[in-house]
Parts: C-alpha cells; structure tokens; sequence
C-alpha cells in the first residue's frame, strides 16, 4: 500500500474508533438520569404510601381524642340530671345526651374506616418498601457499572486521541490538509472501495480507476463524494476440511 494513504486509512480508523468511544460516552449521563428518574419516581410513591398512612393516623387520633371530650361531655350532662328540677328540663338534658352519644357513635365509625384504611395502607407501605429497596440496588449496580464503563471509555478515548495525534504527525502536511478537507466536509476524509464502488456514497466508479484503486498505490479520491478511497480485500474464505 502507498505508505501515506496507509497513513491516512491509519488515521481514519483512529479518528472513526474514536467518533465512537465520543458517542458512547456522551450517551451514559442519559442512561444515568434514566435510572436517577426511575428511582426517583419509586421514591415518590413510597413517600406517598407513607404520607398517606401517617394522614391516616393522624386522623384516627384526632377522632379519639374528639370521642374522648365528647364522653367528657356526656358524663357531665349525665351529672346534671340530678340536678334538673323539673320534667322539661330534664327532656333537654335527655336530649343533649342522645346527641352526645350520636356524634360519638359518628366519631366511632370514622376511627374504624380509618383503622382499616391505615392497615390497607400499611401494607402498600410494606409493598412499596421491598420494591424500592430492589430498585435502590439495581440502580446502585447500574450506576457502578456506568462508572467503570466510563472510565474505560474515558481511557480509550485518551489512548485514540493520542494515536489520531500521532498518525496525523505522520501524514506529509499535502495529504494531511486534502483528508482535513474533505472530512470537514463530508464528516470523514476516507472511504473503502469494494464491488467497484465507494461505501461511502455508494456511486460506482468508472472500471480504470476501480482497477488502480484496488492496487493502493495512488491517493484516489472519489469522484461523487471526494473521500479518498482504499481498497480492503476480503478475508480469506476458510474451507472446512472433509
């Protein structure tokens, strides 16, 4: 192969590794927030089972406490009895008991809804809990896992740039600036040859020049698109023995 397009296919394929090891990088603080929301939003209904469950028993306390003053209320109605004088008074006092009593049996029925509701609640708590915990620690995992993989990206990419550095020092300053060129222009400066076209913009060249550029001994740019073209041949078909 001509040795400065060796030079620049070893430079496109520095630069194209390293296009890739870019994107997978630029992709995993994506993948981190898709597990950061998920975890969020796992926190976010456990938070709600509990807010809930606490609204729950705060409610049935705040019933006792009102069955406790209405019993207080009873108990001294109870004790005017024997105080009235007269038989219309007495009906009133009757009176004010029943009702007394109704706002108990109110207040009862509510701290029953809300015990049964609390242990429902409960439950979902209990529920959600496990759920989050499984979770917490997947995105733990996830998390760790990204990190290692960002470090290994982070040091491919160190490793690529200083071989894309290195393969570009290489190149004579002519054919340097003509693969700048066209890889500003078409995002890659270097496309294989194969089946007689460019895989690059998939226009067939004319026979002569497919003929010369299957050789690799000239810098060839293709016509269509420009990129300089080089030819790979196929691997070796390995036939199974009998």
């Amino acid at each position: 192969m001509n040795p400065d397009l060796e030079k620049l296919v070893r430079l496109h394929h520095a630069e194209t590794e390293l296009k890739r090891v870019e994107a997978e990088l630029a992709e995993l603080p994506a993948k981190k927030r898709v597990i950061d929301e998920r975890l969020s939003g796992d926190r976010a209904r456990l938070d709600a089972a509990k807010a809930a469950l606490d609204a729950s028993q705060k409610a049935r306390k705040l019933n006792e406490a009102a069955v406790q003053d209405l019993e207080t209320k009873r108990s001294k109605y109870k004790g005017q009895l024997m105080e009235v004088k007269t038989n219309k008074e007495y009906t009133a006092v009757l009176h004010e008991i029943e009702g007394v009593e109704r706002d108990i049996r109110g207040r009862e029925d509510l701290i029953l809804e809300e015990m049964e509701k609390a242990e429902a609640l409960a439950a979902t708590v209990k529920s959600e809990e496990v759920d989050f915990k499984a979770v917490e620690a997947e995105a733990r995992k996830s998390h760790a896992e990204l990190d290692l993989a960002t470090a290994k990206l982070q040091a491919s990419a160190e490793r690529l740039r200083g071989e894309c550095s290195a393969a570009a020092a290489s190149v004579p300053e002519d054919a340097r600036a003509l693969y700048a060129r066209v890889a500003k222009q078409r995002g890659s400066g270097v496309a294989v040859a194969s089946d007689g076209m460019c895989q690059a913009c998939h226009v067939r060249m004319r026979v002569q020049i497919w003929v010369e550029v299957r050789k690799n001994e000239q810098i060839f740019q293709c016509e269509s698109c420009s990129r300089i073209l080089f030819y790979e041949p196929p691997p070796p078909v390995v036939v199974a023995g009998p």
